[in-house]
């Protein structure tokens, strides 16, 4: 749920003769734990009551490529499923593949790009858990936001991950610096929802393994302190099966009306779905006025301060997303654009005009500014139940139980400075 690959390293010669074919098992808590790995209350499909019994993972092997950065190994994507075979419906590759299913049913399919952030410090993993992930070392010490220069300094660590992305199948478009101390990202060419979410989730593990060979770390923590946080914006268009246009037109914008319904469907949805762009705590501190993290619900043509934006021309014409952090799931959050778009189309709805100037200063309904705010207004959702069923939403709202119960029993460095002496 968190976003992360947990799976098995298996032997070539066990995988080739058993695994491929049938599928591995694995605990069905998996789908049922909290980041560390607690076993947590609340959920149906996983529980001590149930006995805590496995599903299996089902290799789907177009998938499969090769792990430069890691000696002889191999990598394979899985689908969960029950013993027979009906699939694991809260399982975030399913829950996708449901969304891709009611496109397909019209004929069209999904294309995506994510464009993640990070920031580079010179400590290792294991040095900054041991600082307690405080006075760590950017790479840069400046704003080095599209500097060649400052691009230069961590140029080692980006090309390996670069390269190592490359050899593992992914088109790679570009690096460059970004606002925050030793922030960067790294794009990647789009291609279809599915595909792209995977490597999305492979992409994020491997540059942290890489960092850690290099004795760095990498976090993509929506906003790890006060300056900049990490972004991750999600472009997405619709096309037909034979690669036909489908949300460009000849009407206002170079948008076609389903095109306009598409993009009216994601600014209507936008607070039920908010669960699924920012699932944690943290997620919420990027939603700053003035820090290109959007603050507004509204559109605009090429506007970065509004949270949807519309680019490019004709086939190039897609929106992003702009609300999603650097600790989104990929699987949920292009599941939730395509279900916002969906209720867009399906119902007509009308666009409004694109905004212009600084959404910062409109007076416009604003992004849902808490995770118990995100929760509540999911867990209320009429649009959610029928877009996703009430498994998946119940399941996805002890998710944000949970993390809010651990949150309010913690006692943060905040209020330990604040109160220990003078209050």
């Amino acid at each position: 749920m968190q976003g992360r690959l947990q799976g098995k390293r298996l032997s070539a010669r066990y995988f080739l003769e058993e695994v491929a074919g049938h599928g591995s098992e694995g605990c069905n808590y998996l789908l049922a734990v909290d980041v560390d790995m607690n076993t947590v209350d609340g959920y149906d499909m996983s529980s001590w009551d149930r006995g805590y019994g496995d599903f299996v993972m089902r290799p789907d092997m177009s998938t499969l490529r090769r792990i430069p950065w890691q000696e002889g190994a191999a990598l394979v994507f899985a689908d969960l499923v029950w013993e027979d075979g009906a699939p694991v419906l809260a399982s975030p590759r399913q829950i996708l593949r449901r969304q891709l299913d009611r496109l397909a049913e019209r004929g069209w399919g999904a294309y995506v790009g994510t464009e993640l952030e990070f920031i580079v410090y010179q400590d290792s993993y294991e040095e900054a858990w041991n600082k307690s992930y405080k006075g760590l070392t950017p790479a840069n010490q400046y704003n080095v936001d599209y500097s060649l220069l400052g691009g230069a300094r961590v140029e080692p660590l980006l090309r390996r991950i670069r390269n190592g992305m490359a050899g593992a199948g992914m088109y790679v478009e570009s690096a460059k610096g970004e606002c925050n101390l030793g922030q960067h990202e790294i794009a990647f060419r789009f291609t279809d929802a599915l595909a792209t979410c995977d490597n999305h989730v492979l992409y994020k593990t491997g540059a942290k393994e890489i960092a850690a060979q290099e004795g760095m770390s990498i976090t993509f923590m929506a906003k790890p302190d006060e300056r900049e946080g990490n972004s991750c914006h999600i472009h997405i268009s619709i096309r037909g099966r034979d690669g036909s246009l489908v949300m460009a037109g000849d009407g206002p914008y170079g948008l076609s009306k389903i095109g306009e319904h598409f993009i009216a469907g994601q600014q209507a949805a936008m607070r039920d779905f908010t669960l699924l762009y920012a699932p944690n705590i943290n997620s919420y501190k990027r939603y700053q006025p003035g820090s290109f993290a959007p603050t507004a619900i509204k559109w605009g043509v090429d506007n970065r301060t509004c949270a949807l934006r519309l680019v490019g021309h004709g086939p190039s014409l897609r929106v992003e997303n702009r609300v999603p952090g650097g600790d989104v799931n990929p699987y949920l959050a292009v599941a939730g654009l395509i279900a916002a778009g969906l209720h867009g189309i399906d119902n007509e709805l009308p666009l409004e005009e694109a905004y212009t100037g600084n959404a910062y200063a409109s007076e416009a309904e604003t992004v849902v500014g808490t995770l118990r705010h995100a929760a509540d207004d999911w867990n209320r959702s009429t649009l959610a139940q029928e877009a996703f069923g009430k498994e998946v939403v119940d399941h996805y709202a002890n998710y944000a139980r949970v993390e809010l119960d651990a949150y309010d029993r913690a006692i943060t460095d905040w209020e330990l400075h604040r109160g220990f002496e003078r209050l």
